[in-house]
Formats: structure tokens, C-alpha cells, sequence
């Protein structure tokens, strides 16, 4: 069975770049270009990791994750916060949120 990725960016160039290396390497990929279309698609399918931008308008991240974590399907789902951000400051605000881990992109 092949594993699910969900990729939320609202930067489309981010996410085609995401999909496509994820895509090659024989995943399947859905994605998002906003918190609150993350948490619908996170409730309706089947996902088995999600790669949080960290900077998302309207809903950001942090709320993005701490509303994963508290519905009982999603409470263990992987996120990875992905982020060109300084990374002290985005693990500072993330273990709050409760993501599995997070990602610096240079």
C-alpha cells in the first residue's frame, strides 16, 4: 500500500516542488494551500504524514497542528513543520503546537 503525504504550502512552487520529488520517490501526494483545507483533507482521507509550511495565512501552522492533535484520528499522525524561518524561534513555538519534528529549509 502506498503511504500518503499531505503537503501544505501556499506557495504553489514549493508544493509542485514538493510533489514532484515525493511523487518519484513513490509516494502518494495530496496537498493543501491552507490550514483549514489541511484539516479537512486530514479528517476525509487517509494520510500518513503531513509537511506543515510553517508560515500560512488565516489559520497558521501552530493552530493547524494543535487541531490535529486534539481530534482523536489525527492525535499521532506525523507533522513535520517545514519552515525557512530561524529555527530557534519556530522550535520555540512549536513545541506547543506538538508537531513530530520540524524541517529548516536554506
Amino acid at each position: 500500500m502506498t503511504q500518503c503525504i499531505l503537503v501544505v504550502d501556499n506557495t504553489p512552487l514549493n508544493v509542485k516542488l514538493l510533489k514532484n520529488i515525493l511523487t518519484v520517490k513513490g509516494y502518494e501526494v495530496t496537498t493543501a494551500t491552507s490550514g483549514q483545507e489541511s484539516l479537512d483533507k486530514i479528517r476525509s482521507g487517509s494520510i500518513d504524514l503531513v509537511l506543515l509550511d510553517v508560515m500560512m495565512p488565516s489559520m497558521n501552522s501552530y493552530e493547524v497542528c494543535r487541531a490535529i492533535r486534539k481530534h482523536p484520528r489525527s492525535a499521532l499522525l506525523p507533522v513535520v513543520m517545514v519552515t525557512a524561518l530561524d529555527a530557534k524561534q519556530v522550535r520555540v513555538n512549536s513545541l506547543s503546537a506538538g508537531p513530530t519534528t520540524f524541517s529548516q529549509n536554506q
